[in-house]
C-alpha cells in the first residue's frame, strides 16, 4: 500500500478536531446563511454520535472496500447494498482477486443491485489498479480519476474516505444539505452544477482530516435527517442555522423533480434477461430469453442494449452468456 489506510472517522478518538475556517461571503449562499465555520463543528459532532456502523467505514475495509461501496451505493440504498457488499468482499478482498475473474462474474455477483454496468466498470477499475498500481488503490485524486469507470464524485469520495484527503464530495445527500442549509432552497438542481461545486469547495474546512470528516458527516446528515421527504428538523444539529428553515421552508420552484419509474421499462426487461443469464451455468438459447417478456420489440431492444453495453455476449447458434472478456 502506498499510503496508510484511513477509514471514515465515526468517533472523536480518531483525531482531534482542529479549528474550522471557511471564507466569509460564501458564493451562492442565501443572505444571512451560515458559513462553513458555523456548520462544521455541530455536524461533525452529530456524526460522531450518530453515524451508522457500516462495514466500509471500518479500518479493515481499506481503500478497496471504500471503492467497492462507492460503486454499489450509486443510486442504490444501503440496505440493498449491504449483503452484496459482504459477499463481494469475501470473494474478492483485493482488486487483483476480481481482476483475475471474467467480467461476467462481476455481473453475476452484482445480483439485483441495478445499473449492472457499474459491475463492469468496477471490474475494469480492478484490472487497471492491478496492472498500473501493483494492486493497491492509488492515493492521488488524479490517479483515481484516470481509472476506467471512475468519475469526479467517486475519485473524490475514495480520496476523502479512504485516505483522509481534502476534497468536495458531492452526492445527492450532500447537495440537498447544502441546498437547504446554505442556499435556502428545498432541493438542489436535477444535475450537479458548477455553482454547487464552487459552493462545496468554499465550505471545505482547511484541515485535511476535518475536511474528510465533514464530507462523511454532511453525507450522513442528508441520508438520515435532511432527507428528500419527511425531513426531521427537530433532530437536525444545524436546524437553528438552516437558511431554508429560517425562510419558512419555501416549496421547490425549480425544474420538476425527476421521478424514477421501473415497471414496464426497458430497465425492467434488461433486469429479467440478466437474471436468467446470472442463474445459468451454460450459454442460454434465445428461446429461453424470449420467455421473460411478452412484447418482442421491447425484448429485442433490451437484449440488443445489453449486448451493446458489454453485459451480454452473443454466441453462434443463437446462444447468449455473461461476458468472458
Amino acid at each position: 500500500m502506498t499510503a496508510p489506510t484511513k477509514s471514515m472517522p465515526p468517533t472523536p478518538s480518531t483525531a482531534p478536531m482542529p479549528s474550522c475556517r471557511a471564507a466569509s461571503g460564501t458564493p451562492g449562499a442565501a443572505p444571512g446563511a451560515p458559513d462553513g465555520a458555523a456548520l462544521h463543528p455541530p455536524v461533525i459532532a452529530w456524526f460522531e454520535e450518530n453515524a451508522r456502523d457500516l462495514p466500509w467505514r471500518r479500518s479493515e475495509a481499506g481503500p478497496w472496500g471504500v471503492m467497492v461501496s462507492e460503486f454499489m451505493l450509486q443510486q442504490t440504498p444501503v440496505n440493498r447494498v449491504l449483503p452484496v457488499y459482504e459477499q463481494w468482499m469475501a470473494r474478492w478482498p483485493r482488486p487483483a482477486d476480481l481482476a483475475e475473474e471474467a467480467p461476467g462474474e462481476a455481473v453475476r455477483a452484482w445480483g439485483r443491485l441495478g445499473y449492472p454496468r457499474r459491475a463492469l466498470r468496477l471490474h475494469g477499475a480492478a484490472v487497471a489498479i492491478t496492472e498500473r498500481h501493483g494492486g493497491d488503490v492509488p492515493t492521488q485524486h488524479a490517479q483515481l480519476l484516470a481509472l476506467p469507470g471512475i468519475g469526479e464524485y467517486t475519485a473524490a469520495a475514495v480520496a476523502s474516505f479512504a485516505y483522509g484527503q481534502r476534497h468536495a464530495v458531492l452526492d445527492t445527500n450532500v447537495r440537498r444539505v447544502l441546498a437547504r442549509a446554505v442556499t435556502g432552497t428545498q432541493y438542489p438542481p436535477n444535475a450537479t452544477t458548477a455553482a454547487e461545486r464552487k459552493l462545496a469547495r468554499a465550505l471545505l474546512p482547511e484541515d485535511e482530516g476535518t475536511a474528510s470528516r465533514w464530507a462523511a458527516a454532511s453525507m450522513e446528515l442528508g441520508a438520515l435527517i435532511c432527507t428528500a421527504k419527511n425531513e426531521s428538523c427537530v433532530r437536525c444539529p444545524i436546524a437553528a442555522q438552516c437558511a431554508w428553515r429560517l425562510a419558512g421552508k419555501p416549496a421547490h420552484d425549480g425544474a420538476p423533480r425527476r421521478a424514477q419509474t421501473y415497471a414496464g421499462t426497458d430497465r425492467q426487461v434488461r433486469g429479467r434477461l440478466l437474471a436468467v443469464l446470472r442463474e445459468a451455468v451454460a450459454p442460454v438459447p434465445q428461446s429461453v430469453l424470449d420467455r421473460v417478456w411478452d412484447e418482442p420489440v421491447q425484448r429485442a431492444r433490451a437484449l440488443d442494449g445489453l449486448v451493446a453495453d458489454g453485459l451480454v455476449e452473443p454466441l453462434q447458434g443463437g446462444l447468449y452468456r455473461l461476458p468472458l472478456a
